[in-house]
């Protein structure tokens, strides 16, 4: 029989359908911790993670039984995949699952820091009338720094808001792009120029940590707005503040921290800023994305085995 661990918190509909296959399935919560996980992998020919978990090599090497790592999410930078290849690790994830919930994440912030309704809300609460002035997403150009399946159902929902769409990846995807009627560019910083909403679809690597510094806020439009829904280390969350208070930018939306949750007394800043508009990383946090994601990944589980 095969075993799987989780060691992150899993919709437990995939979880059923790799018990109806007759895998043994143990959910450990507290083994997500790289000290324990090292010890708890012993015997097992499964790993279930979310973005918690950290799947180092030395978790990796520790392992005895290991065939399968899976991550029910589709970022995959939390998983050292050069050290599961040296063992023959299949690793395997859940790419097309969440990319509606996150997308619709990304447009609503959008609209909420386009008419300012978070400073509303606020005002509100703090018993002050102050009807501020925002702007209509209609006609204005969103600049979509990361083509993959999210990035292009960001731009998708905002072609129908009336919004023009200009997309960056360094993949050519031009074609895609082009069937989409997106306007695809190579060069991130034209993209930069060009765009009234920026909004951020990278995985993280060495050449997309920082991606968006000091001096590439300095070529975005004047009151322009930034999303980050990706990873919090693609972008200088130090420039973002002094770009916030100096009024380069409209306003900053943020899902992801390079923290998490936030502790440091700058990130806190930030996240408080009142043209911030900041939530706890619930990009993917929908019933319907957690089910879609569980059933997908325990699907791709299955393959691996050869147990379809």
């Amino acid at each position: 029989m095969y075993r799987a661990l989780v060691t992150d918190k899993v919709h437990p509909a995939g979880l059923e359908l790799l018990r109806e296959k007759g895998i043994e399935v143990v959910e450990d919560l507290e083994a997500y911790k790289p000290e324990v996980l090292k010890e708890r992998i012993k015997g097992f020919d499964v790993l279930i993670v979310r973005s918690r978990t950290k799947v180092r090599r030395e978790v990796i090497e520790a392992a005895d039984k290991l065939k399968v790592i899976a991550r029910a999410g589709s970022g995959l930078d939390n998983i050292d995949l050069e050290a599961a290849k040296e063992k023959g690790i299949k690793v395997v994830n859940a790419p097309d699952a969440l990319k509606n919930a996150v997308a619709e994440l990304v447009i609503g912030m959008m609209v909420v820091l386009a008419r300012r309704a978070h400073y509303s809300y606020r005002k509100l609460l703090e018993g002050e009338w102050e009807k501020v002035m925002g702007f209509e997403l209609a006609g204005k150009t969103l600049g979509v720094v990361g083509f993959g399946r999210i990035g292009r159902e960001v731009a998708k929902k905002a072609k129908a808001l009336g919004m023009n769409v200009i997309a960056y990846d360094v993949v050519d995807l031009s074609e895609t792009a082009k069937e989409m009627g997106v306007e695809f560019t190579q060069d991130l910083e034209e993209l930069l120029r060009k765009s009234d909403v920026v909004s951020l679809h990278v995985p993280l690597t060495e050449q997309t940590r920082n991606m968006i510094n000091r001096d590439r806020i300095k070529i975005m439009k004047d009151g322009a707005i930034l999303i980050n829904a990706a990873r919090g280390e693609v972008a200088d969350y130090s420039a973002l503040l002094e770009a916030l208070e100096s009024g380069k930018l409209w306003g900053v939306g943020l899902d992801v921290y390079p923290e998490e949750p936030p502790k440091s007394e700058e990130l806190l800043k930030l996240i408080r800023h009142p043209r911030t508009f900041a939530t706890a990383h619930i990009g993917a946090q929908t019933e319907e994305a957690q089910r879609r994601t569980s059933l997908e990944v325990a699907q791709r589980i299955l393959e691996a085995l050869g147990l379809q």
